[in-house]
Parts: C-alpha cells; sequence; structure tokens
C-alpha cells in the first residue's frame, strides 16, 4: 500500500470541519475549556496543531501534513501494506508512539514507541494478518479503557474505525 491510498482509506473516517466543545482536540491547549476552541478538520486538530488556521485547512494541506508527521514517522513505506494502514490510522488516532507501542506489542518487540530496525525485523518475520489482528486487539483494549466521559462521546465511532479496518 503506497502513501496515496493509505491516505484515501483514512480520509473516509476523517469528517469536515467541528468545533465539538467536548473534544479536547479541538482546544488548543489540548485541555476542554482552556485555550481556543478552533476545531478539527479531516482529523488535523487545534491541540496537534495549535498555530494553524484548521477552518481554513485544505484537503491538500492535510495530506502534506498526514504524509510528514505520520506516515513517514511509522515507516509506512517499510510495513506490510495492511499493518502499514492501521499503524498509520492509529498514530492518527492516538499518537505515533502509542500507535508504535501497539505494533511492537502485536509483533513481540520492546514497546519504546519507536518503530526502528528491531521492530521492522520483528513485523518482518510475522504474518501480514496475524500482526493486523493483534494489533487491533491492542488498540481495542486501549479504546476500552478510555475515561468514561470520553468514550460516551467517541467510542463508538472509534471502536466502528477499527473494525472496518479489520474488515480489510
Amino acid at each position: 500500500m503506497n502513501y496515496d491510498t493509505a491516505f484515501s482509506m483514512v480520509i473516509g473516517h476523517e469528517g469536515g470541519f467541528t468545533e465539538h466543545r467536548n473534544d479536547r482536540g479541538n482546544w488548543t491547549s489540548g485541555i476542554m475549556g482552556q485555550g481556543q476552541l478552533k476545531g478539527t478538520k479531516y482529523g488535523i486538530s487545534a491541540m496537534a496543531y495549535p498555530s494553524l488556521d484548521i477552518k481554513n485547512l485544505t484537503l491538500q494541506q492535510a495530506k502534506d501534513i498526514y504524509k510528514r508527521d505520520y506516515w513517514d514517522k511509522v515507516s509506512g513505506d517499510q510495513l506490510p501494506p495492511l499493518v502499514a494502514f492501521n499503524v498509520f490510522d492509529g498514530a492518527i488516532n492516538s499518537g505515533i508512539g502509542r500507535s508504535a507501542r501497539w505494533l511492537q506489542m502485536a509483533v513481540g518487540a520492546t514497546p519504546d514507541g519507536a518503530i526502528g530496525p528491531a521492530t521492522l525485523r520483528a513485523v518482518a518475520a510475522q504474518d501480514e494478518r496475524r500482526t493486523v489482528t493483534l494489533y487491533c486487539a491492542e488498540r481495542l483494549l486501549f479504546l476500552a479503557s478510555m475515561n468514561p466521559t470520553v468514550w460516551n462521546n467517541f467510542g463508538r465511532g472509534l471502536v466502528n474505525r477499527v473494525a472496518h479496518n479489520l474488515k480489510l
């Protein structure tokens, strides 16, 4: 899977502009009610990019950000296609380090949060579908542990996202 395909699939999960007051990602401080409520667009949040004009973000700008700040940082071009997509999607949703640790736990590598040569070797030694299944299991366990406020607002959508990824 190349980056363009992965981006097209991820953007199907991400929507247009929102300013949900109960989503900490929509706040520049990352704390609900503090900082500016600048929103999220195409999955690019004010918390992650506080100086960015979220409301006027273009799809091409989002694509460039996703490539530079997510795909490249999870070594998307070096992972098997289905693994690459899931790790990329998880990084967008829950952070690069957490997504890398889920992958590392799925393949029995040291969960240090950085995808390097040892992780890539461990991934290469595993069956791709099994790796994706175990990766998604780690992701779902994390989602199930979210605090009730976050779960009540976003849990269903996040679990549906992982379920759709498993259908691949």
